[in-house]
């Protein structure tokens, strides 16, 4: 299917508020967008200038409560991902949805990511969590996890930073990505004083891929490294690197949210299809209010035209 799909997230947040105020705001052709969606949930939250396709999910309107937690939101969720990964789109852009709405539905996954992960991927594909702030970029090396169980070998990084290598070859259209690197532990370790992590894991790693050609620094202490980025982010310039390497989520996601906020846009790279979403949550405290900000699914939709 040539055209970019979009699922309005769980039903008793946001998603289908943000859904309607972007593409109302971007005025895109109407055969350039389907909705994965219920057109009761869509008519509960707004209205659309214009009449996209809509490819119908399930869901019964009494059903919907605002800013709860359900098995039926979760399971409406769930259902409009797999719709979307059956379809398969030009492009994906998801609402945001509810991980224990989902598990409360049976479904077991720590995220949109993971279920993209199942059902799109093919031979040995890795589904990867780049963070997209205009020419601010943060990949994560690991994704949904406890700090305790974040794992990294020398192997695991390389093919994801060659893979890395090829989404920005492809979709940001730069033959020669500069990346940094951040270390591990505090202060890049010092030496081993504060861990084994930078020497053993990723030095080992950043010589084989640079090896290959891969720009790629040494690890860098993390605690410093993104205080250009946020002022080249504030200034309108260009960053020193074309993208940061986080070891695990909040390294990376702390520093672009808090400089970029809800602009910060979610990206799926490493499958066949590129997925795109805002950088926050189904924000179910102030669902069905209409006050929600829809800059973040705006970013996110306009990345993938």
């Amino acid at each position: 299917m040539n055209k970019i799909a979009i699922t309005t997230g769980d039903p008793n947040g946001i998603g289908a508020e943000i859904t309607i105020k972007a593409l109302n705001e971007l005025d895109l052709p109407q055969d350039k967008i389907v909705l994965i969606s219920n057109k009761d949930v869509l008519d509960y939250y707004g209205k659309l200038d214009k009449k996209y396709d809509i490819i119908e999910i399930p869901f019964d309107k009494r059903d919907i409560k605002v800013g709860k937690v359900t098995k039926e939101a979760g399971e409406f969720s769930f259902q409009s991902l797999l719709k979307v990964c059956e379809i398969k789109p030009k492009a994906i852009v998801t609402a945001p949805v509810a991980k224990n709405a989902m598990y409360l539905a049976g479904h077991n996954f720590n995220g949109q990511t993971e279920v993209l992960q199942k059902y799109l991927a093919h031979d040995n594909q890795l589904a990867e969590m780049l963070f997209v702030a205009n020419n601010f970029r943060v990949l994560l090396l690991t994704r949904h996890c406890a700090l305790k169980d974040v794992y990294l070998t020398k192997e695991i990084i390389v093919k994801k930073i060659t893979n890395l290598v090829k989404t920005f070859n492809n979709h940001f259209n730069i033959p020669n990505p500069r990346f940094a690197l951040c270390g591990f532990n505090p202060h890049s370790g010092e030496d081993g004083i504060l861990g084994r992590e930078e020497i053993d894991i990723l030095i080992p790693a950043v010589k084989e891929l640079q090896a290959l050609g891969v720009d790629i620094s040494m690890p860098l202490p993390a605690d410093t490294l993104f205080v250009k980025a946020g002022n080249h982010y504030f200034k309108g310039e260009k960053d020193d690197y074309d993208c940061y390497i986080a070891n695990y989520h909040d390294q990376g996601l702390i520093p672009i949210k808090t400089v970029a906020g809800d602009k910060t846009v979610n990206m799926t790279i490493g499958l066949d299809i590129i997925r795109t979403s805002p950088g926050h949550g189904t924000a179910f405290d102030i669902a069905g209010q209409n006050i929600a900000d829809p800059n973040g699914m705006i970013s996110a939709i306009r990345e993938v035209l």
